[in-house]
């Protein structure tokens, strides 16, 4: 009895951490599928993939070994040379998604190339803002773990429980970066990890977070803290995808909707996406950074970054990003979208056609 038990539970363990809620199950594969077998639009975001798939077959890994964007300026060599290597990601992720698509093992050895070589050399260095770039890597892991020899699986999955674990290490509770941007984007990448490896730890951390990001840095008007803090949109946009993101993953992996979910507070991220639509419809306009309280603000101004001058008018388009993570929740954001791009089309990037098959 004790051995059947034991059996059970390993296999109950198994199907976790094979469990795919950061990127597209076996069955979202096959409606994927048929999606972009019956829909263009679909279907030329798709070929946009196996292109950038194609072209990555020929290229050289070049991951670097600490990641530097947060707190840099425009210009700075080791923001530059960070940039150049995350080129990585999409190329990543592209050949993860062809392999699990057509299963042409060209793809899956590329993939784990690219993976394998990050997870050798890159030092996980616990700032988020950093972090937040590795999605990609983390969606190619997700999609392709099931296939990877034990090795490389060890290898690949420590190279991101050591990110996450960073991560951990790094948060310094009352600091302002504990409930700012920086911790929606921390709850987001630990929560990716956490549910790509199967680690019920960090998956917990994420789901008691998000909880708490909500009451904290979401107010009741629908504002956030970063706007209140920064007075852009810009940091309101920023603040958002990453608990959207969060909240897509959450809502396949527990049935619960943290879009809708209201805090103690009265603060959802609902109420705040909706407190951006004026400025998106172009109902309401907003000067940007007039009264920032961070010094890194005016010292973007200074160093020629133009979106960052004081007054520079908060420009609608920069809340597409937000937008299309919100049409997993709310289908009916894709007029503004399509508004907001110039296009018609259905699925005017990948992300949409995501959101649809995993809808």
């Amino acid at each position: 009895m004790k051995r059947i038990f034991l059996l059970a539970a390993m296999a109950c363990f198994a199907f976790a951490a094979n469990a795919q809620y950061v990127s597209l199950n076996a069955a979202e594969i096959g409606k994927l599928k048929q999606l972009c077998s019956t829909d263009a639009s679909a279907k030329a975001r798709f070929m946009e993939m196996q292109k950038a798939a194609d072209a990555a077959l020929t290229d050289t890994p070049n991951p670097i070994d600490t990641i530097h964007t947060e707190g840099r300026l425009k210009g700075d060599p080791k923001k530059t040379a960070t940039a150049l290597a995350f080129n990585d990601m999409r190329k990543m992720y592209a050949l993860a998604l062809m392999y699990r698509t057509g299963g042409n093992k060209k793809y899956l050895d590329k993939a784990v190339e690219f993976l394998a070589a990050w997870s050798q050399k890159n030092v996980p260095n616990g700032d988020p803002i950093d972090d937040t770039n590795l999605d990609p890597a983390v969606e190619a892991y997700d999609l392709i773990k099931g296939d990877l020899d034990a090795a490389n699986n060890k290898l690949i999955s420590n190279w991101l429980t050591q990110t996450a674990e960073m991560e951990i290490k790094k948060f310094k509770p009352g600091r302002e970066t504990s409930y700012n941007n920086w911790h929606s984007h921390r709850l987001k990448e630990i929560g990716e990890i956490g549910f790509a490896i199967g680690d019920k730890k960090y998956q917990q951390y994420a789901i008691d977070g998000l909880r708490e990001q909500i009451a904290k840095n979401l107010l009741p008007d629908g504002s956030s803290v970063d706007f209140k803090l920064r007075d852009a949109l810009h940091y309101h946009v920023y603040d958002l995808e990453p608990m959207l993101k969060l909240a897509i993953i959450l809502k396949r992996a527990t049935g619960v909707n943290y879009y809708i979910y209201e805090s103690p507070a009265q603060t959802s991220i609902k109420k705040s996406v909706e407190w951006l639509l004026p400025y998106l419809t172009g109902a309401k306009t907003h000067g940007e950074f007039v009264n920032s309280t961070v010094a890194f603000d005016k010292k973007r101004a200074n160093n020629g970054e133009k979106d960052y001058v004081a007054g520079t008018p908060f420009n609608p388009k920069n809340g597409v990003g937000t937008l299309v993570l919100t049409e997993y929740f709310f289908p009916d954001a894709i007029d503004l979208i399509q508004k907001l791009t110039g296009s018609t089309e259905t699925y005017v990037n990948w992300q949409l056609v995501l959101n649809k098959v995993k809808r």
